[in-house]
């Protein structure tokens, strides 16, 4: 492979993180969680008190914290001000306020234009798998490889709570229901699939036939 960008968007629970990383090794390329960079700036508005219910007062600190990612798939993370925050990002107090963060328009133009500067210093390497919820439809609209990955509810939830502890199916469930509605009617940029998506239920699949129907769509569409 060289110089492909392959774009997995898709809800939380849909299996985009662990398929993303299983694709990326398999075809020897660089992978990015896009979603990792909004949580990283949701933590560091968190930690300094910003009121994450004044969209103003997250605009006008949007372009402080320095982020730095790692697009390995074998080890990926984020630091932000030279701090590693792989751990706190997933806890319930981001999860929780990340919506709300990543909804402001200034945010998302600052990490638009850094997820596209990752893409493009991977290009040489032989490419970068990039998940996230915009991805085929702003941040690499031109990737030749789009995949929405979709799942029914419950099996969103029932994945999501083995992942966490202290949690149950049905908090899980309605946690989503409500970033799902969130991350979907947002005004900038919104979850959505693209028009030339092709889009999988994961819902029947373990990861390592999600990853194997990934790859056929790959090598059907390059």
């Amino acid at each position: 492979m060289s110089g492909l960008v392959v774009a997995m968007d898709g809800p939380s629970g849909s299996g985009k993180s662990s398929a993303s990383r299983g694709v990326a090794r398999a075809l020897g390329l660089r992978y990015l969680d896009t979603g990792a960079m909004y949580r990283a700036v949701t933590w560091w508005m968190l930690q300094r008190g910003v009121d994450l219910e004044d969209p103003a007062a997250i605009a006008a600190r949007s372009a402080e914290p320095a982020l730095t990612m790692t697009i390995d798939p074998d080890a990926p993370g984020v630091a932000v001000d030279g701090v590693d925050v792989n751990g706190p990002i997933r806890g319930a107090e981001v999860t929780g306020a990340v919506s709300a963060v990543s909804a402001v328009p200034e945010v998302r133009r600052r990490l638009v234009d850094l997820q596209r500067e990752i893409i493009a210093g991977s290009l040489p390497d032989g490419g970068i798998v990039v998940e996230g919820r915009d991805i085929g439809t702003v941040v690499a609209p031109d990737a030749p490889v789009k995949i929405y990955l979709t799942a029914s509810a419950e099996a969103r939830a029932l994945r999501r709570t083995a992942e966490l502890e202290g949690t149950s199916v049905e908090a899980q469930r309605a946690a989503m229901a409500r970033r799902d509605t969130l991350d979907s009617t947002r005004k900038a940029d919104p979850l959505a699939k693209a028009a030339d998506a092709v889009e999988l239920d994961t819902t029947p699949l373990d990861l390592d036939e999600v990853i194997a129907e990934v790859l056929r769509i790959v090598k059907e569409r390059v």
